[in-house]
């Protein structure tokens, strides 16, 4: 099954953006589709895969940081070529 994934990383302290830096880098690595704009990061893929990816560098993150949020946002196909349609 093939899911599109948003992740917004929000490191609540000072110095927050070598965290941020960190984890989109690891994501890069992956062997998924990635996007990323100002406010998140898309990640493309199968599921259980991208899951699996995503339960390692989650940790790491939050183990690299003092608090923080994590939102995400999970659908149920691939929109990595989604355009709009008006």
């Amino acid at each position: 099954m093939k899911i599109s994934v948003e992740l917004t990383l929000t490191p609540i302290q000072d110095n927050y953006e070598p965290s941020i830096i960190h984890f989109i880098k690891k994501l890069r690595e992956s062997e998924f589709k990635v996007l990323e704009n100002p406010l998140s990061t898309q990640v493309y893929g199968d599921y259980d895969t991208v899951m699996r990816v995503l339960t390692v560098e989650i940790k790491e993150a939050f183990e690299l940081i003092e608090r923080g949020l994590l939102y995400m946002k999970i659908v149920k196909s691939d929109r990595y070529d989604y355009e709009p349609h008006f």
